[in-house]
Formats: structure tokens, sequence, C-alpha cells
């Protein structure tokens, strides 16, 4: 009996072997897709890993205007925030788009508010804060569509705004450069469940004009916001 249980397991392994060499993944998703009866990278594909064409993000309502003024403040060295949330998919839609922007030579940081002191999304201190600090271009993730007042403040303070947000829209939306957001009931784009740092992927795909090198960079980020935000998969 002993010897027949070794045999098992050692046959159980050497399966495990095979899938991660043969689709390049770790131990531990090669036992998970094992105990669904996939054994083979064909099964896999076929499965869970056949991926149909990405959609284009410029399908997104107000792409190309958020396009236009982040390359417009890149080329003209504008000091660029992307302000984010607290949670994990706010935090890793920051770290995406913020790492993105940088890579492309554009003068940017990232602002999280402080969830006892500042509370949720845009605030007028922080729009304040980062006006007196040279920032002229506000970009949202997983934040903003319900910004309203705090729209107006930017503007005030010159500040111009682009949002970014997979929350559902209110009646009015905030008056800004860009409302990218695949809720907006103008919008027609296809998936209307992207989490926060879906639609920051979306931009930064948009951005570079190559949405499958993009997502290869930055898949890691998008799943886990994705998974974390528990959004439909």
């Amino acid at each position: 009996m002993l010897y027949r249980k070794w045999k098992v397991n050692e046959f159980a392994q050497n399966d495990v072997n095979s899938l991660c060499k043969e689709l390049g993944v770790g131990t531990l998703l090669s036992k998970v897709l094992l105990s669904r009866s996939v054994h083979t990278k064909e099964q896999a594909v076929t499965k869970y890993l056949d991926s149909a064409p990405l959609s284009d993000p410029f399908l997104m309502k107000d792409m190309d205007k958020a396009v236009r003024r982040i390359w417009q403040a890149v080329e003209n060295d504008e000091k660029i925030v992307v302000y984010g949330d607290y949670d994990v998919d706010g935090i890793t839609a920051t770290c995406l788009l913020t790492h993105f922007l940088r890579t492309q030579g554009a003068d940017c940081i990232s602002y999280i508010p402080g969830r006892l002191e500042e509370g949720y999304g845009l605030n007028p201190i922080a729009i304040r804060q980062l006006a007196s600090e040279g920032v002229r271009l506000i970009i949202t993730v997983d934040c903003g569509i319900t910004a309203v007042e705090e729209a107006q403040l930017c503007k005030q303070m010159g500040i111009d705004l682009v949002i970014t947000d997979h929350h559902e829209c209110k009646d009015i939306l905030p008056e800004a450069v860009a409302v990218v957001n695949p809720h907006r009931p103008d919008g027609g784009y296809p998936h209307m469940n992207l989490s926060g740092v879906g639609v920051a992927f979306k931009l930064a795909a948009a951005l570079s004009g190559d949405q499958e090198a993009t997502l290869a960079e930055y898949a890691d980020m998008v799943c886990l916001g994705t998974v974390a935000d528990v959004m439909p998969l």
C-alpha cells in the first residue's frame, strides 16, 4: 500500500512539473489546473487561457481627450499627479500609471489620501496642497466620478483634471478635461466590469499605442487589483 501511494504521488509530481514546464507557470497554478482536469497546454488554452482580442481602449468615452492632455503635459514638462485610493485596487492603479508615465519621461508623482484624515477620493485639502507644489494636471484612478465640487476647485486653482474611475456614474459628471469610465451611459464600451486598475491599464495602453506590450508589463498589478476589488472575472 505504501509503495503504491508513493508511486501515485510521484506520478502526480511529474504531472505538476510537466505542466509547469509546458505552460511556464508556477507549481501552485499547475496544481490548481490539474485539480480541474487540465493536463496539457492545449486543454489549458482551450479552457482558461484562450485570449480574445483586447477591446480598443479608445472605445471608452473621452479616452482620446485624456491621451491628448497627458501627452501635452509630458511634452511641456508639467508636473503631474496620479491621485488614487487607499485600497488595493486604488494602490495598484496608482503604481501602474505612475510607473508608466515616468518611463515616458513625465514629471509625475503619486498621491494616496489618508483614510482617516482625508477620506475617499479628491478633497479640497489635497487639491490646495498639490496646487502649491506646482501640480498642473491631476489624473484620478479608482476615484473621482462624483467629485463635482472638487472639479470646480481644480479649475479655480488652475489645475486640469483627468478622471479615470470604474464606479457608477451619477446624473451629473464632474467638469474635467476627460472623464474616462466604462459605466458612462454615453460611453458604449463593451466591458463595464473593469476595476480601477483595469481602467488605468486601458489609459496606459492608449498612451503607449501597444496594448499587448502594456499588459505584459503590468498584468500582475492588473490581476491583483481586479481580484482584490472582487470584480467579475
